[in-house]
């Protein structure tokens, strides 16, 4: 839990960490992750994975922008709103390059349906950010933020370089991301200090399936994941 070790051990953020503990260690651990850190990951399930993530990010975008107007305080409406900005722009902007170097043009981006999995995680963000209060909303935010930083941080350690997957390595276990991990964290907290107990349970139910749904998110493209019927 390194971008919330200095976190109170009562905070909420504590509590969630800990509760979905089991679910981060199988997301670490799950064979996508470790054939990314030694570059033996297929390109055939890479291409997967940025065509569905490329989806994801819109509407976690969205969500964020549903999050910010929900925001009491203005620091916070600028802190999610430009993270909407970030989610939408920078990140696609990786994609962007990973899409060319992986020979991926807009045509074939616009013919790839969301799979299952992406359409789920999508749709339980964006009817979690209009349906549910504002902390909530940043309860099945979090784990995306927070899990995608520690998991940056564990494959940098065990890396092979140089990677084929070398610039996704290096910026979800950069400083800035982590920086922006750790804000949200802090928001996220605030959020929940004097919450009523309803809706703390509603806060943990939401960081938990938001939890799950990023482990399905990675297991979904290493299995190539695609609509039944």
């Amino acid at each position: 839990m390194s971008d919330g070790s200095t976190l109170s051990a009562h905070s909420f953020s504590a509590h969630a960490w800990g509760r979905n503990l089991p679910t981060y260690e199988a997301i670490r651990t799950m064979p996508f992750n470790a054939a990314l850190a030694d570059g033996t990951l297929s390109s055939e399930r890479f291409r997967h994975y940025m065509l569905q993530d490329a989806h994801y990010l819109i509407a976690f975008g969205r969500a964020l922008a549903i999050a910010a107007a929900k925001a009491e305080d203005p620091d916070e409406l600028v802190q999610f709103a430009e993270g909407a900005k970030v989610a939408v722009v920078v990140e696609r902007s990786l994609h962007t390059d990973f899409f060319e170097k992986f020979g991926i043009d807009a045509d074939e981006f616009a013919r790839t349906p969301m799979s299952p999995v992406c359409h789920h995680y999508s749709s339980f963000l964006i009817a979690t950010a209009y349906a549910e209060p504002y902390p909530v909303v940043l309860a099945a935010l979090l784990p995306c933020f927070w899990i995608y930083a520690e998991v940056g941080r564990d494959i940098l350690g065990r890396a092979v370089r140089p990677n084929p997957y070398d610039a996704w390595i290096d910026t979800y276990a950069g400083e800035e991301f982590h920086e922006a991990v750790r804000a949200v964290i802090a928001t996220t907290d605030r959020a929940a200090h004097g919450a009523p107990p309803a809706v703390l349970a509603r806060m943990h139910a939401a960081y938990k399936r938001a939890t799950e749904l990023e482990w399905m998110f990675w297991d979904s493209a290493w299995r190539l994941a695609d609509w039944p019927v």
